[in-house]
C-alpha cells in the first residue's frame, strides 16, 4: 500500500536547523511531483515547497524563500526539506505530499516546534 513516512521533526531552538526527510513506498515515486505542506494550530494547510518529479524545478512559498530548501533522491524514493535559520511562525506539523495529476498522497505529518 501507499506509504509517506516523514521524519526528522523535533523542538530546536530560533536560528536553529532540522532536515525533514519523507520515505516513499507503494507507488512510482519518480512520477510524483512532491511537497512539503505545513499546519499551524488554528489556521488551514499552506504550501511550504514543492519540487518536480524528476527535480528540475522547486517553488517555495515567500515565507521560507532563502531558509528552505526542498531536495529529492528517485533512488531512494525519498524528499528532504532542509530548514535553517528558523522561527518560531515556522511552528507546525509538516505534511508531505506526492501529487500526480488527480491523485494525491499524503503522509501522518512530523511536528517541528521553534521555541526557544
Amino acid at each position: 500500500q501507499v506509504q509517506l513516512v516523514e521524519s526528522g521533526g523535533g523542538l530546536v531552538q530560533p536560528g536553529g536547523s532540522l532536515r525533514l526527510s519523507c520515505a516513499a513506498s507503494g507507488f512510482t515515486f519518480r512520477a510524483y511531483a512532491m511537497s512539503w505542506y505545513r499546519q499551524a494550530p488554528g489556521k488551514e494547510r499552506e504550501l511550504v515547497a514543492g519540487i518536480t518529479s524528476a527535480g528540475g524545478s522547486t517553488n517555495y512559498a515567500d515565507s521560507v524563500k532563502g531558509r528552505f530548501t526542498i531536495s529529492r533522491d528517485n533512488a531512494k524514493n525519498t524528499v528532504y526539506l532542509q530548514m535553517n535559520s528558523l522561527k518560531p511562525e515556522d511552528t507546525a506539523v509538516y505534511y508531505c505530499n506526492a501529487e500526480r495529476g488527480c491523485i494525491r498522497y499524503w503522509g501522518q505529518g512530523t511536528q517541528v516546534t521553534v521555541s526557544s
